[in-house]
């Protein structure tokens, strides 16, 4: 079995980590360099930095900040917020990211995607998919006599937002988590609106939607506030990395502790 990964993520703002719920009410986590290097020594398994206002305000990622971080960790690292063309890509992947990760111009641009992958391979190309539950119950379209014993109507759909959550789409979260694996995206970033910050675990039924429609590994991301959490993510669903952010920088566990906990569960990790 693979190993399953833990990732802490800066979400940034004016220079600053910053952490919210439901991506609103932010509040200061600490310097980025700082908090980078704590987990770096924390043997994080990567590291990821979303610039989350980049792609709203129609700005380019803090290059300055990306060429610090990278100078002084030693754990893959990912970068993204507003990006919007090959150029942004390289820059970043020069300034020290092992990999970007691409939502509204993804959105807005899907061939961006496929050319990405082409030219820099599809392993440093993150497709990030901020979801938010539109549909809860089964539709009564149908009725029970026109199902078959093997028919399974949709009972949960997931509308994806842009723009750091700001702009709702009219996209599907698991239509388009296939469309991107299909045009070329390494790796799924999928973050549940719903569940950001709330500390009370992961959204399952979307994260175990999202990896089981695509053939690509999946972070969940939204949600982490117990050891119990990470398990409950990597027992019930097919996601490669849980990220966590909150639960993190304010000391609640580290990493350390995270993976030992797992470990013990029987969750393969590296320690």
């Amino acid at each position: 079995m693979l190993t399953r990964r833990i990732i802490p993520c800066l979400d940034i703002k004016e220079n600053r980590v910053v952490k919210g719920v439901k991506f609103l009410g932010l509040r200061d986590a600490g310097d980025p360099v700082e908090v980078a290097g704590v987990y770096d020594r924390q043997q994080a398994d990567e590291l990821v930095f979303l610039d989350i206002t980049a792609s709203f305000q129609n700005r380019k990622t803090l290059i300055h900040l990306v060429e610090q971080i990278a100078a002084n960790i030693f754990m893959p690292f990912t970068v993204g917020g507003g990006i919007r063309d090959i150029g942004d890509i390289r820059d970043l992947l020069n300034a020290g990211a092992d990999k970007v990760s691409i939502n509204t111009a993804a959105v807005k641009f899907p061939d961006l995607i496929n050319d990405a992958s082409s030219k820099f391979g599809s392993q440093c190309i993150v497709v990030a998919i901020d979801a938010k539950l539109v549909q809860s119950s089964e539709s009564g379209a149908r009725s029970k006599e026109l199902q078959t014993p093997n028919s399974q109507l949709p009972t949960k759909k997931w509308q994806v937002y842009i723009n750091g959550g700001r702009t709702p789409t009219d996209l599907d979260a698991l239509d388009w988590a296939r469309k991107a694996a299909d045009l070329g995206a390494g790796e799924i970033l999928l973050t549940s609106m719903d569940y950001d910050g709330t500390k009370d675990g992961y959204d399952l039924p979307l994260t175990k939607a999202v990896a089981n429609s695509v053939n690509i590994p999946v972070i969940a991301s939204g949600g982490a506030g117990k050891l119990e959490h990470f398990y409950d993510c990597f027992s019930d669903t097919q996601a490669s990395a849980c990220l966590a952010a909150s639960i993190f920088h304010y000391q609640e566990y580290t990493v350390k502790q995270v993976k030992e906990y797992l470990r013990g569960k029987g969750v393969p990790v590296r320690l």
